[in-house]
């Protein structure tokens, strides 16, 4: 078997990582490692702790070591499209994070650990396409998040506290079994709601209310008048058919 294509995936050398830092036009440094094939979180890349921002996004990682407390200068993590199924505690510590993906994983419910709330400075945090079940009411301290992406997991139910956050611009929790989505895609039969509005005697209506309602039934009644009933078929009288002619002259025809 070739080299570095073994079952741990593609090995990563602290050259390699060097080479894939790249100065973002804000001024922060970002170690792209995406789509690499990574199977292990790279040991060597600790050298390269000092980074603002770390891409380890569409690879092959299980788990995030309790080493990723070194990026202690961390605003951006992107984990997405991975087999991650849980977090370490110590991401807890990466408390100047504003920006967490961890779209497309294999988390579940137990795989988000309690400190992962103390990233009081989050904006944007993604757990889409994951396998939750619920969601922790402490995410409600994230008191700064605007983003919040909950998206084809298995959710019931999500915490008041959550949907609540004072800064919460934008959730999205698509695809879920949730109660209230599965009321609001019953269709609305209009014709019943129509006759509904009917089901009270005149006497039991205020004066505003029984004219509003009689103006409706006017404009219902001029629609009917309007729509054409089944004898109404088109008369053309000065026109004859082969039939209508053979039967007027056929006396005619006979004499003959």
């Amino acid at each position: 078997m070739p080299k570095g294509k073994g079952p741990q995936g593609k090995r990563i050398t602290l050259k390699v990582a060097k080479n894939a830092v790249r100065v973002l036009f804000n001024g922060r440094r970002r170690l792209e490692l995406g789509k690499m094939g990574i199977a292990t979180f790279p040991k060597c890349i600790l050298e390269l702790a000092d980074v603002e921002e770390l891409d380890l996004s569409r690879n092959l990682l299980r788990k995030i070591p309790n080493t990723i407390e070194k990026f202690q200068n961390l605003m951006w993590l992107d984990l997405h499209s991975n087999q991650i199924d849980e977090l370490p505690a110590a991401i807890g510590t990466l408390q100047n994070l504003t920006f967490l993906n961890l779209c497309n994983n294999k988390l579940t419910t137990k795989g988000l650990p309690q400190e992962l709330t103390l990233l009081r400075n989050l904006r944007t945090l993604n757990l889409g396409l994951n396998c939750l079940e619920t969601i922790p009411t402490t995410l409600g301290s994230l008191r700064e998040l605007i983003e919040l992406g909950l998206f084809d997991n298995s959710l019931t139910i999500i915490p008041k506290s959550v949907k609540k956050l004072p800064k919460l611009e934008r959730l999205n929790v698509k695809r879920n079994p949730l109660p209230e989505f599965a009321e609001e895609e019953k269709p609305i039969d209009t014709v019943k709601r129509i006759e509904s509005l009917y089901l009270i005697e005149k006497k039991d209506l205020c004066g505003s209310c029984l004219e509003t309602c009689q103006g409706e039934r006017d404009e219902l009644h001029k629609l009917e008048d309007m729509a054409p009933g089944p004898s109404d078929k088109p008369s053309f009288p000065s026109l004859s058919t082969p039939n209508s002619t053979a039967r007027d002259n056929q006396e005619e025809w006979r004499i003959k």
